[in-house]
Order: C-alpha cells, then sequence, then structure tokens
C-alpha cells in the first residue's frame, strides 16, 4: 500500500505540484490530428494537466496550443477567428500566433505598441503516429521528441483510437502493467488464448532508464511457458505484448497511453503499430464501435457499463461487451482516486509495486534536482526502437529477454 501521501504525490499533476512538474518534462499525447479542422478551421479545446487550452491549425498548416484564455481579460479563444496565420479572440480583436506572440491590437493607439508587451500561453507542438504531442515545460528545457518504431513507422502501419476515463491516470495506468487479471475481467468462456491460461502469474521485473520492465510467467501446454514482456515507459506508456517480428500477419505491439486531462479524468489513446502490414480495418472495429464520436464510450458507467447478467453466466467474465469498458469498470468504480493506503496487496501486484517504486523515486529525483528518466536531449541517444512487448510459448529454459527476442525476431530492450 501507499501512505496517503505517497498516494497523493503520484495522482496530482495539475500546475505547481510535483508530478504535474516531471510530466511536463515529457513530449505528452495531447489530442488526435484528426481533431483539428484543417488550415484556419474552427480551433478545439485540450485540457491537459488541469490546464485550459485550445488548439487550432493556422492558414500554412502549423499547430497552435494556447491558454485558452485570452490575457487582455479572459475571454474564451474556443471562439476566436482562426484567420491569416493566428487565432483572434472576438471581444477585443487581440491576435495570437502559434508561439503565442501578439500580432494584433486593434482597439489600442497603434503607438503605443502595447503588442510587444505581452506574449500569450503557447506550447511547441509535434505530430506522430496520427496523434499531436506538445510540451508543456519552461522553455529552454524542451527535449528531442523521442523516436519509437511507431513514431516513424509507414503511413498506415500505425492507428490511434481515444476514449475518455473517469478516473485518475494511475489507476488505469495500473491494469496494463498488472498481467493476472487478463484471466479474469477480460475471460471469454470456451475462447482460446491468454484468457485461459494459468490464473497466477509469476512476476520479475526490472528498472531500466525508460521505466520498468515486466515478465509475467505462466504454465503452458507440454512443459512450455508462456511469457508475456510488457514494458512501462516514462511518464505514463504501457508498450503491450504483441507477437514478434517473425509474424506477418499480426507482428507488432500496442502502445497504451493515459493522459491526465486533470486528477480526477484521463483520456486513454490505444495505439496499434504493425511491422509488416498496414493495421487492419476489422483491428480498428473491435474498438471503435464502442465509442461515441465525442470520444466517449457507450457503455460507461452512467449506465452500468450496459452489463448484461445473463452473458456474465454464459458468455464472459463480466457480462461487459468490450475490453475497454470493462478495463474502466475495473477502474472507476474504485472512485476518481482511489486511496491507496486501504489496498491489501498480493504477490500478482508485484508489477504494480514496481511502478510505483519507479515513479516514486523518478518525482522525488527530480524535486532534488535530477533529470527526467528517459528524456533525451542528444540525437546519438535517440533510438527507443528496442521498447516493444512481446507474448510467446517458450521452453521453459528460453525465458531471458535476450533468448526470447532471438527467438521470434524482437529486439530486447536493453536496461
Amino acid at each position: 500500500m501507499l501512505s496517503r501521501e505517497e498516494n497523493a504525490l503520484l495522482t496530482r499533476t495539475g500546475p505547481g505540484t510535483p508530478m504535474g512538474q516531471l510530466m511536463r518534462r515529457y513530449w505528452l499525447p495531447a489530442f488526435l490530428a484528426e481533431e483539428l479542422n484543417g488550415p484556419d478551421g474552427p480551433p478545439i479545446r485540450v485540457r491537459l494537466l488541469g490546464e485550459e487550452l485550445v488548439a487550432f491549425q493556422d492558414s500554412e498548416g502549423r499547430i497552435g496550443l494556447l491558454g485558452e484564455h485570452c490575457p487582455h481579460r479572459g475571454t474564451s479563444l474556443f471562439f476566436g477567428r482562426n484567420e491569416q496565420c493566428g487565432l483572434r479572440c472576438t471581444y477585443h480583436g487581440w491576435k495570437f500566433d502559434v508561439q503565442g506572440n501578439v500580432l494584433d491590437m486593434p482597439a489600442e493607439p497603434p503607438e503605443a505598441d502595447f503588442k510587444r508587451k505581452v506574449r500569450h500561453v503557447a506550447y511547441p507542438c509535434h505530430e506522430a503516429a496520427g496523434l499531436v504531442f506538445a510540451y508543456l515545460g519552461p522553455p529552454g528545457t524542451q527535449p528531442l521528441f523521442p523516436r519509437y518504431e511507431w513514431t516513424d513507422s509507414p503511413t498506415g502501419h500505425t492507428f490511434v483510437v481515444k476514449s475518455l476515463i473517469d478516473n485518475n491516470y494511475l489507476q488505469s495506468l495500473e491494469g496494463e502493467v498488472d498481467s493476472a487479471h487478463t484471466a479474469y475481467l477480460h475471460r471469454t468462456f470456451g475462447a482460446p488464448g491468454l484468457t485461459q491460461q494459468d490464473g497466477a502469474p509469476t512476476y520479475e521485473t526490472e528498472s531500466t532508464d525508460y521505466g520498468v520492465r515486466l515478465l509475467a510467467r505462466r504454465r503452458g501446454p507440454s512443459g512450455q511457458t508462456y511469457l508475456r514482456v510488457t514494458n512501462f515507459v516514462m511518464p505514463f506508456y504501457a508498450f503491450l505484448p504483441g507477437t514478434g517480428r517473425l509474424s506477418s500477419d499480426v507482428g507488432g505491439y500496442d502502445v497504451h497511453f493515459y493522459v491526465p486531462l486533470d486528477d480526477e479524468r484521463c483520456w486513454r489513446y490505444d495505439l496499434w503499430f504493425r511491422w509488416h502490414r498496414p493495421v487492419y480495418a476489422n483491428e480498428v472495429l473491435r474498438k471503435t464501435r464502442f465509442i461515441d464520436n465525442d470520444y466517449r464510450r457507450i457503455h460507461n458507467r452512467h449506465n452500468d457499463y450496459h452489463i448484461d447478467r445473463a452473458a456474465q453466466r454464459e458468455v464472459n467474465y463480466t457480462g461487459i461487451a468490450d475490453i475497454v469498458s470493462q478495463d474502466a469498470c475495473a477502474t472507476e468504480t474504485m472512485g476518481p482516486i482511489y486511496d491507496r493506503s486501504q489496498e491489501h496487496l498480493g504477490a500478482s501486484d508485484k508489477g504494480v509495486i514496481a511502478v510505483r517504486r519507479y515513479l516514486l523515486d523518478a518525482v522525488r529525483a527530480f524535486e532534488r534536482g535530477a533529470p527526467p528518466p528517459h528524456v533525451v536531449t542528444d540525437p546519438a541517444e535517440n533510438d527507443f526502437y528496442a521498447i516493444d512487448g512481446l507474448a510467446a510459448y517458450v521452453p521453459a529454459d528460453l525465458d531471458t529477454p535476450a533468448q526470447l527476442a532471438s527467438a521470434h525476431g524482437a529486439r530486447a530492450a536493453q536496461p
């Protein structure tokens, strides 16, 4: 369990909080590229780490992320005019470019040159793999944008689905590093696969320079071991198992992001990455058919996730139709921010404990002046292709990450 003080340290991410300041040193997923309305299109609202922001694409296609409220007298720029390479407030016509510079103050005397004395909140953006990332940290501390395989992949080899989760980011992230729950929460009766395997895996965890590598072993048939390798990557990513590079059909892995809107909600982004082929439409449909146009789940806590008690007896373990809503039911029903001083952890929580410890060490070290882990400023070190996820049946004595990678065509992430 965590103390209430430790729980607050990990879960509070707003401006001025230790964890919030640490997270602001990373490139963070801010919204889907598809949400933008094109050059000079209407702006969109964005909430990130407790900050109210607006995003827009200017006349030349550049992406801007500004504070929502005009620095003049606070009017929302969501209602602004996106025109001629800037976003103009509708109250008095103040106009801002994507860097927060004031381009025009039509209601002010031109000789006052007041516009040079004001600069609006603006954050740099970077588009990759269908996502727009933003850097909210202090000017002058911006790191390189990290290079993963999926950020450099061919068009169509990734796809991202977004959904709102009504709980603190950490509750959802902890579910991703808890391999034991898949045999229960996601079990479909009579179906082959992971959900039918040994429900009490043994764990190994290893701290790395990017986060924590987690290995879960289950007893498999004919003396084999079912080995599942997941990577927690700072600040809130989970690289989930795929089938390895040698599989031409499904070869690849998934990445899940849990991005805090504020302390009580997060955006879940599910990114599919395939090495050898584009993502298939039926793979995307698995999750998009359960999400509305506003990225809210159809099955949610307000309708009890449309639980079907007959299906719970005969079809699957929960009676809830889709995996994302099954996950959400488990974490949202804990409450917006679970009090971890009240929990009772067991052997199956070893991965959760390791990730919490890593986050606590990182935020405390950052408060003492240490650099954030997994933040890169040297181009020669900006290669994270080795971070992935993998699940496979292996001989009982073939169980190290390097051996597993060699056998299945993946790259073993180095600590």
